[in-house]
């Protein structure tokens, strides 16, 4: 079981950027997927970016060219840079992650998971 913590979230102005981290410990090897998901009140987790075992990333469509997913291999720690933020943006952020090399963008696929960040972005 990998045990994840995120930091980074923040409150700010639409057009602005945030970067989000994922600590992470308890790996058994390198072959683990990770991936960011995000909640808004009234709404389904949804995935934002997943990434592969071998850095190969994976984008919502809402997302793509504005966020960059990315991660240390040799400590695990998993990165989100946010950048141009919408206020359709807003959510609680989850870090996950999963054993094998393949990710999947379907949140029920992850067994590891952090409590969240917040982020709000305003108009």
């Amino acid at each position: 079981q990998v045990q994840l913590t995120e930091s980074g979230g923040g409150s700010v102005q639409a057009g602005e950027s945030l970067r989000l981290t994922c600590a992470a410990s308890g790996y058994a090897n390198r072959a683990y997927y990770m991936g960011w998901f995000r909640q808004a009140p009234g709404k389904e987790r949804e995935a934002v970016a997943t990434i592969d075992s071998d850095g190969r990333g994976h984008y919502t469509d809402s997302v793509k060219g504005r966020f960059t997913i990315s991660k240390d291999a040799g400590s695990g720690t998993l990165f989100l840079q946010m950048d141009n933020l919408k206020p359709e943006d807003t959510g609680m952020y989850y870090c996950a992650a999963e054993p094998g090399l393949y990710a999947t963008m379907w949140a029920a696929r992850f067994s590891s998971w952090g409590r969240g960040t917040q982020v709000t972005v305003s108009s």
